[in-house]
C-alpha cells in the first residue's frame, strides 16, 4: 500500500497482481452458482411432488372449501378467505345431535259445524292439526307448545265447535328409531298462560335434548329450527338470532321471546331452535305472517320453561299464587280524567280471596307492590309471579286520598 501526494491510500501494482494469484483457483461458477440452482430445483421437485399427492396436500393445506370476498380501505382493496367448510360442518353437527331428541305431532278432533241462521242439524267431521315437539327424557317425556294439543284455543267462530282431541300421535325420528316408530301419547300437563304442555308416551331408550343456557344466547348467534312444518318431518333451517328478551303479545298473552330469522313455519311449534352445538335454547311458537313479512319468528327461552314443565310433570298443572282482584290500568291521561293515582284501580275484589283477607277493597288504588312503583296489571302480576305460594306480598293502596300498606298472604290459584 502507497501514499500518493495529496495523502490518499493507492494500490500499487504489485498488490494486485498478488491478489489475483490468490483467486485464480476460486471459481464463481462452480462454488456458488450451481449449487444455489441445485438447491432451487430440488426444493420445486418436492414441493411439486406433495402437492400433486392428495393426502400429503390436504395435510399441508387442508381441504376446506373457501369463498373470496373484498373490502375497500384508503391503501386499495384487501381479500380475505371465509371457510365454507367450517360453517357447513357446524350445521351437520348441531343437525345430528338435535334430530334424534325432535318429533312431529299429529292431533286428531272432530269439528262440529252449525248452520249460520240456525236452520238443519250440526254436521260432524274429523280434522287434524300438526305440530313439533322436543324429548326432555329418555322414557318418554315430550315438551311441546298448548296450542298444538289444546284444539279449544283453535276455534274462534261460533258456527263450529272442536271437541277435545280425539287421538294424539307422537312419530319419533325414522332415521333413529325406524320408520315404524309411531306412538299414541297422553297429555300430562298443560298451561295456557306459557303455552306449554307434556306429553308422553310409552317408550324407553329415548335421546333426550341437551338444554342450553337460553340467558346467554346473543344477538347474531347461528341457530337452526327444527320441527316438522307442513308435515315435513324433521326439517331443519338456519339464520341467526335477531333479538333477544322480545315482548310479543298473542291471545291476549304477553310473552318475553328469542327473535330469529330462521324460518319457522306451521307445523313448527314445539320444535326446537339450537345453537351451534345442537342445544335446545328455546321452543318455537310464533311468527310473524302478512304481506312484506319475512324472517320474523319466535321462540320461548328455554330458561324460563325449566319450572313450568318439572311442575306439569309433577303436578298436572301449574301451581300459580294469586291475589284475588280484577283491576283497570290507570295511565297518566285517565289518572287526569279521574284525580285518580296512576297504578291499578281495584275494579273487585273475590270473595275469601287473599286480597279480601288482606283488606283490599274495591275502589282501591294499586300503587306499590313490594316498594316498586306499579303502573299496570302486567308489573304488579310479574311481582306476583316472582313469589312462592304461602309467601307474602306488600301492597301500597291509595283509598280516599290517604295511602294504606297491606300485607297479602298469596294463596295458590283456584
Amino acid at each position: 500500500m502507497e501514499t500518493n501526494n495529496n495523502g490518499f491510500e493507492v494500490i500499487s501494482s504489485k498488490t494486485l497482481n498478488s491478489d489475483f494469484k490468490k483467486r485464480e483457483n476460486f471459481h464463481f461458477g462452480k462454488n456458488i452458482l450451481l449449487p444455489f440452482v441445485s438447491g432451487i430445483v430440488g426444493c420445486s421437485v418436492v414441493i411439486g411432488t406433495c402437492f400433486g399427492v392428495p393426502s400429503i396436500k390436504e395435510k399441508l393445506v387442508g381441504k376446506s372449501s373457501t369463498v373470496q370476498t373484498s373490502t375497500s380501505n384508503a391503501s386499495g382493496t384487501t381479500s380475505n378467505l371465509v371457510s365454507l367448510s367450517n360453517f357447513s360442518n357446524t350445521s351437520v353437527f348441531a343437525a345430528n345431535k338435535i334430530l334424534p331428541s325432535i318429533v312431529g305431532i299429529e292431533v286428531n278432533y272432530n269439528v262440529t259445524t252449525n248452520s249460520f241462521f240456525g236452520f238443519g242439524s250440526p254436521q260432524t267431521s274429523t280434522a287434524q292439526a300438526t305440530g313439533s315437539g322436543i324429548i326432555i327424557s329418555e322414557d318418554g317425556y315430550i315438551v311441546t307448545n298448548n296450542h298444538v294439543v289444546d284444539t279449544s284455543s283453535t276455534s274462534s267462530y261460533s258456527y263450529y265447535e272442536l271437541s277435545k282431541a280425539t287421538s294424539i300421535k307422537v312419530k319419533l325420528n325414522s332415521e333413529t328409531y325406524g320408520d315404524d316408530a309411531t306412538f299414541e301419547a297422553t297429555v300430562v300437563g298443560q298451561d295456557s298462560q306459557t303455552d306449554l304442555a307434556v306429553l308422553k308416551i310409552e317408550k324407553d331408550g329415548l335421546t333426550p335434548a341437551e338444554f342450553a343456557d337460553s340467558d346467554q344466547a346473543v344477538v347474531g348467534e347461528f341457530v337452526m329450527a327444527v320441527g316438522s312444518p307442513l308435515g315435513l318431518d324433521t326439517t331443519v333451517t338456519q339464520g341467526i338470532i335477531s333479538a333477544v328478551n322480545r315482548q310479543v303479545e298473542s291471545d291476549g298473552v304477553v310473552y318475553t321471546c328469542i327473535q330469529t330469522d330462521a324460518a319457522i313455519n306451521s307445523g313448527n311449534s314445539g320444535g326446537a331452535l339450537v345453537n351451534s352445538d345442537g342445544q335446545v335454547i328455546g321452543i318455537n311458537t310464533l311468527k310473524l305472517s302478512g304481506s312484506g313479512v319475512e324472517g320474523i319468528g319466535f321462540a320461548i327461552p328455554i330458561n324460563s320453561t325449566l319450572d313450568v314443565i318439572n311442575q306439569l310433570i309433577d303436578h298436572k298443572k301449574v301451581l300459580r299464587p294469586y291475589i284475588g282482584i280484577t283491576g283497570i290500568n290507570i295511565d297518566e291521561e285517565l289518572s287526569k280524567q279521574e284525580n285518580l293515582e296512576i297504578g291499578v284501580y281495584v275494579k273487585s275484589v273475590e270473595d275469601f280471596s287473599p286480597a279480601e283477607k288482606a283488606g283490599v277493597k274495591p275502589g282501591d288504588v294499586i300503587i306499590k307492590a313490594d316498594g316498586k312503583d306499579i303502573t299496570n296489571m302486567d308489573e304488579l302480576n310479574e311481582i306476583k309471579n316472582s313469589h312462592q305460594i304461602g309467601e307474602t306480598m306488600t301492597l301500597v293502596v291509595t283509598r280516599n286520598g290517604e295511602e294504606r300498606e297491606l300485607s297479602v298472604t298469596l294463596e295458590e290459584t283456584p
